[in-house]
């Protein structure tokens, strides 16, 4: 079903997850506002980044909050590498689920405190390609989530990078969204995964996805990251 004919409910549900991600946009203003700064521990952010949250509404995340520095920007999300302090010339990633209501954010987003210019580089190369290949999804919306991983891969490789991640992106809804059990392919844009982003879930309903840009620079040895949704 297109978005220009969708039924009052379809675009009641895109309504609610498009407002919680603009919740979010205010709560990562906010976070580089008042709390980005060196000298402070992950850790420390993390619990400053979750004490701000709740002044903003947010009572739960959906998954783990995570706040990574440095050469820990280049660990696998399932990971939880060693506590680090953020320097004064570092590179920093932000990646939260936030909950608002009823409804399930995810947004992530990348910080360059100083002006290391590999640093630089590889923060500003993420939003354009998310974009990028955003547009390519929307020019043939019943692509599989594994097309869409390789243009992803692609796109990242096409500007001197590494995607640095096995998925480029998952579902999200009304919390808890759907889930099928042992599967770690179906509701995921990753290599492999045969099934359309246009399937509805298991409950007649449009199902709504996350884009993720995962950067790489192997050579300077840190990562960049960025996401929203891709539906809306």
């Amino acid at each position: 079903m297109s978005e220009k004919h969708a039924t009052p409910e379809e675009a009641a549900r895109a309504s609610y997850l498009l407002s919680a991600e603009k919740k979010a946009v205010t709560l990562f203003e906010e976070i580089e506002k008042q709390l980005l700064r060196p000298g402070i521990s992950e850790k420390q952010l993390n619990k400053e980044i979750y004490d701000l949250g709740e002044t903003l509404g947010v009572r739960s995340h959906w998954h783990k909050r995570v706040i990574r520095s440095g050469p820990n920007t280049l660990t696998p999300f399932s990971e939880d590498p060693p506590d680090r302090i953020i320097e004064s010339d570092d590179i920093l990633i932000v990646d939260l689920g936030p909950v608002f209501e009823a409804w399930e954010a995810d947004f992530g987003r990348t910080y360059v405190l100083g002006n290391d210019p590999n640093k630089i580089r590889l923060r500003d190369a993420l939003e354009p390609i998310w974009y990028t290949v955003k547009g390519k999804y929307w020019e043939r919306s019943d692509m599989t989530g594994g097309e869409l991983y390789e243009i992803a891969v692609k796109e990242a490789e096409k500007e001197g990078f590494v995607f640095g991640a096995e998925l480029a992106g998952h579902i999200v809804g009304s919390f808890p969204h759907e889930r099928i059990p042992r599967d770690k392919l179906k509701l995921y844009i990753k290599e492999g995964n045969e099934e359309r982003i246009s399937a509805v879930g298991k409950d007649g309903n449009k199902r709504h996805w996350i884009l993720e840009i995962h950067l790489h620079d192997p050579v300077h040895k840190f990562g960049g990251f960025y996401e929203q949704l891709l539906t809306v």
